[in-house]
């Protein structure tokens, strides 16, 4: 698969997103204890970070397949922008309310707005109408 221009401009931060968001998939999934200060006791508790490991791999098919495939891109934009902003501005909330995280966490912050907003622009830019035509 060769990348053009356009291709690039359109999907480059999905390909980010998708490089970030499976390993820490897998973290929250297999081993959210050793990696997030938490102890899960429950089987509830371990249930609930499959479940958030699945949502995440889910997403990230998703993204791959836009990536792959013209036909999903748009939806793959649109959800990235969802999920990326609506962990950004989760994260905001938490700062105000919560006070400041570890370093990590704010720059995982502001990596979450600019793949948010990037998708935003690819999107009202139409700019992602011209990938692969």
């Amino acid at each position: 698969m060769v990348l053009k221009k356009s291709d690039i401009l359109n999907k480059i931060h999905l390909i980010i997103s998708i490089v970030i968001v499976i390993p820490v998939a897998l973290l929250y999934g297999f081993n959210p204890s050793e990696n997030f200060n938490i102890q899960l006791q429950t089987i509830d508790e371990l249930n609930a970070f499959k479940a958030i490991m699945g949502l995440y791999l889910g997403f990230a098919v998703l993204w791959i397949l836009g990536v792959c495939n013209t036909k999903f891109l748009k939806i793959a934009l649109m959800s990235n922008m969802v999920f990326m902003l609506g962990l950004g501005f989760g994260r905001l909330i938490s700062l105000v309310l919560d006070g400041t995280p570890t370093l990590v966490y704010i720059f995982g912050t502001a990596g979450e707005f600019v793949l948010g907003f990037y998708g935003f622009w690819v999107l009202k830019t139409g700019y992602h109408r011209t990938a692969n035509t």
